[in-house]
């Protein structure tokens, strides 16, 4: 039973962090990555339709992605989609292919990045409190209907603090990692 929402909790915080990372993977450092064309949506046919389902993504050199568009039609509406994010880049075509620069990030833009991504770890940490909170609720009502005992109780509070505190660890790790990479030039 104490097994059982162990490993729930252990799978609900690992979720946790994968989702942080890929948040964090699709904020622009100062180096290309077809991860940030990730969240794009292009009106295809009338659906909305991810990019990478219409286009193959590539670096073509460090500041420079290449973008393949499988039919040729829609090639407008992948730089419109692309003009119109939030990322603030501007495509042009290129014969058959759409080139993507990525403008050098100013140190007001990299701090303000920084700040998106703490907020960000943040959120992920929340999210595997919850999932504590959860799973200390679940050990505790099985002490109530008297299924444990209370040393069993105290017992797996704390080995489920351990496992928080592990994956806020992994959290912080991802975090000062990407805070790195977003100031390096």
């Amino acid at each position: 039973m104490i097994n059982d929402i162990r490993k729930d909790a252990d799978v609900r915080m690992d979720k946790c962090v994968d989702a942080f990372k890929n948040h964090i993977s699709k904020i622009r450092t100062g180096r290309a990555s077809p991860s940030i064309l990730d969240g794009i949506m292009v009106e295809y046919y009338g659906a909305a339709t991810p990019l990478r389902q219409l286009a193959s993504v590539t670096v073509e050199d460090s500041r420079t992605l290449k973008i393949n568009v499988f039919d040729r039609s829609i090639s407008a509406a992948v730089e419109k989609a692309i003009m119109t994010s939030d990322l603030g880049l501007n495509p042009s075509s290129a014969g058959t292919d759409i080139r993507v620069p990525l403008p050098a990030l100013t140190e007001e833009r990299r701090k303000d990045l920084i700040k998106v991504v703490r907020g960000e770890a943040e959120q992920g940490r929340v999210s595997v409190r919850n999932v504590r909170r959860d799973a200390n609720d679940k050990v505790k009502a099985l002490l109530k209907d008297k299924e444990i005992s209370e040393d069993d109780e105290r017992r797996s509070q704390d080995e489920i603090q351990k496992m928080t505190d592990a994956y806020i660890k992994k959290i912080d790790v991802a975090l000062a990692e990407k805070e790195a990479e977003l100031m390096e030039f």
